[in-house]
């Protein structure tokens, strides 16, 4: 059996931040869904809790960090460069904020960053490993 992973995201407005994600290609899986969660489905293997605070607070008693801060960034392979560009353009068009970061092109590879509504960081990129330099340069 392949290895899933389930990111746990806490979110002020589920909703919301159900409607951001399904304009990223994400799509809902209604058995695991409720007015106090959300699970966002990217692929058999890749899964997005979206948890109300309420919620959130009964796995841990540590503070959710405020929107403008980072923790961690999730990074999301693409198909190919208009991908991670098309990603980015609905995330700024659907309550998110495109190019949190600079975007990084290396020629070989190419990405850019963006944040859902609640400031949770993101990666879209695309990468070449054809064309990765065999002297262990990236940029």
């Amino acid at each position: 059996m392949s290895r899933m992973i389930f990111v746990n995201l806490p979110v002020a407005d589920l909703e919301k931040s159900m409607a951001f994600y399904a304009a990223l290609g994400f799509t809902n899986n209604p058995n695991f869904t409720d007015e106090t969660a959300a699970c966002m489905v990217l692929s058999e293997t890749i899964h997005v809790m979206l948890l109300t605070h309420a919620k959130w607070r009964t796995f841990t008693d540590r503070p959710i960090p405020p929107a403008d801060s980072s923790e961690v960034m999730l990074a999301l392979s693409s198909d190919d460069r208009t991908a991670v560009d098309a990603m980015c353009e609905a995330a700024a068009a659907n309550g998110g904020t495109a190019d949190i970061n600079p975007p990084q092109d290396h020629g070989f590879m190419y990405g850019r960053s963006l944040a859902d509504p609640d400031g949770h960081v993101w990666e879209s990129f695309w990468m070449d490993p054809t064309a990765i330099p065999q002297d262990g340069a990236t940029g």
